[in-house]
């Protein structure tokens, strides 16, 4: 009968190592689940800050287009302004030349009529 005795205890042994490897993996299991959730919310804000990055340069691209828009529209105001500017100076000539003619013309009508 003793060699029954020792197969129970052998079988309680192989018993209470088999829960302690359940308990250990157990354990092991709840750390890679623990750092799995961990890892998916790092993801999941990194993600997160890449699409407000990229919510940010299309702004920032929209925004360049707008100004770039400003600047030609302002570039052409300037072109046809100094078009302009040049039609003032050719009529301000034209005028002086036409105030010389004129008081020449009144220099001869004043010297006649002396």
């Amino acid at each position: 009968g003793a060699g029954r005795g020792r197969g129970k205890m052998a079988a309680g042994g192989a018993a209470d190592a088999q829960a302690r490897f359940g308990h250990s993996v157990k354990g092991l299991l709840t750390e890679k689940v623990t750092s799995c959730g961990t890892d998916v919310i790092a993801l999941t804000k990194q993600v997160l800050k890449g699409s407000r990055s990229a919510e940010l340069l299309g702004q920032a691209a929209r925004n360049m287009v707008m100004q770039e828009d400003a600047i030609l529209h302002s570039e052409d105001s300037l072109r046809k302004m100094a078009i302009i500017t040049t039609h003032l100076q050719y009529q301000q000539e034209a005028i002086q030349k036409n105030v010389e003619r004129s008081s020449n013309l009144q220099d001869q009508l004043n010297h006649l009529l002396k």
